[in-house]
């Protein structure tokens, strides 16, 4: 096949899964045709014969109060498809990627009409679907589409409940990870590098927006650390960063704390780490939970939206109420403490996300709704 991806380069977990899906799709041969504002933060130096990638660039004129980012996207569409002969579009999240795939094919001007994809992936749903100014543009953009996914039962009975979206075939394929990649990896840096011998490792993953809860992690830390030498390590870029590092110091651990800024091969670092953080106030899936138990390291995360489906409560992490600090700083303890019940946590997150969340399953389950799609499109 020769799909078009749509995607947010950046570093969150929709651009990440649409990046590894493509690159997955081109080994086996399908033609990917990456369209975004700027290269994907996963594809980086990634090179195939089967992939290509297409810049949106948009014009500044100063009757427009900012650039038609969405018109320009799906300009750059229908010159891809019409080059190309392009099969299906993948849409990565509702507004304004499945909307500009929409709006493109009805801009072709030969009879040739590509299928139309979309998954959503969470605030595209939970935040910006629900907005008034983009609700029925969100609402029209999933109704209209060939077929449509989302990421975790929780987000598809949102899209429906929430959003009030008239269509109950919402098909759920939930994230996933190459796990071959993450169990046999090598490690960036030697573990002394971030602690010394005795002290425990966590770490943390996301891109540091308020919803992240930036804050809780480093409370969290600061309780494990009261009771256990340890050290945390925080991946990622993003606009909560600087206060995170601020409470460091107020707390007085900030030189038990590592920033390591934005890192595309994440397992490369997870590999030294024994606990996972994630006390987000939203998240749809977790993706980055799920590549932490990937690596086989427990997770610690608030019991809210996808993570249900990802983390088993009790099992491979622990999950409670959303700023619940203290039970998840006694439940960090609690794992950190005691050897048999780390290791059994960490071998329940591998096991779980090897036998429920392998990408091979993802491909899979993608190539039919692909095939689906092709098919409805013929009759539109």
């Amino acid at each position: 096949m020769k799909i078009i991806v749509l995607l947010h380069s950046g570093v969150g977990g929709s651009g990440v899964v649409a990046t590894e899906l493509g690159l997955v799709l081109a080994r086996m041969g399908h033609e990917i045709h990456f369209i975004a504002n700027s290269v994907p933060f996963r594809l980086g130096d990634a090179s195939s014969a089967n992939v290509y990638f297409h810049q949106i660039t948009s014009m500044a004129y100063p009757l427009f109060d900012s650039p038609l980012t969405t018109l320009a996207e799906a300009s750059k569409i229908v010159e891809v498809v019409e080059e190309f002969d392009i099969d299906v579009i993948h849409a990565h999240y509702a507004v304004p990627h499945a909307t500009a795939a929409l709006l493109a094919r009805s801009m072709l001007r030969s009879p040739h009409r590509p299928a139309v994809v979309t998954t959503l992936h969470g605030t595209d749903v939970t935040l910006v679907g629900l907005d008034r100014a983009y609700l029925r543009a969100t609402q029209w953009s999933i109704e209209t589409s060939d077929v449509v996914t989302a990421v975790s039962r929780f987000l598809a009975a949102t899209t429906v409940d929430d959003m009030g979206v008239r269509r109950t075939d919402i098909e759920v394929v939930h994230n996933s990870v190459d796990i071959e990649r993450f169990e046999d990896t090598t490690c960036f840096a030697p573990r002394a590098r971030f602690a010394e011998r005795g002290e425990k490792l966590l770490m943390h993953i996301s891109n540091f927006r308020a919803v992240k809860r930036t804050d809780d992690v480093v409370r969290i830390f600061a309780k494990v650390h009261a009771r256990i030498p340890a050290r945390l390590v925080m991946v990622g870029e993003g606009p909560e960063r600087p206060q995170a590092a601020a409470l460091g110091h107020e707390l007085g651990i900030a030189d038990r704390i590592h920033f390591m800024g934005s890192f595309p091969r994440v397992e490369s670092l997870l590999c030294n780490a024994d606990l996972f953080l994630l006390p987000s106030a939203k998240e749809s899936f977790g993706l980055t939970a799920l590549e932490a138990m990937a690596s086989g390291v427990p997770v610690v995360a608030s019991s809210i939206g996808g993570l249900p489906e990802v983390v088993e409560h009790g099992v491979s992490g622990w999950l409670h109420a959303v700023g619940d600090v203290d039970r998840m700083s006694a439940s960090a303890i609690s794992l950190l403490e005691d050897a048999e019940l780390h290791a059994s946590f960490s071998q329940a997150a591998r096991r779980r996300a090897r036998d429920h969340f392998d990408e091979t399953t993802m491909v899979t389950t993608y190539l039919r709704h692909y095939r689906t799609a092709i098919e409805r499109a013929k009759t539109r």
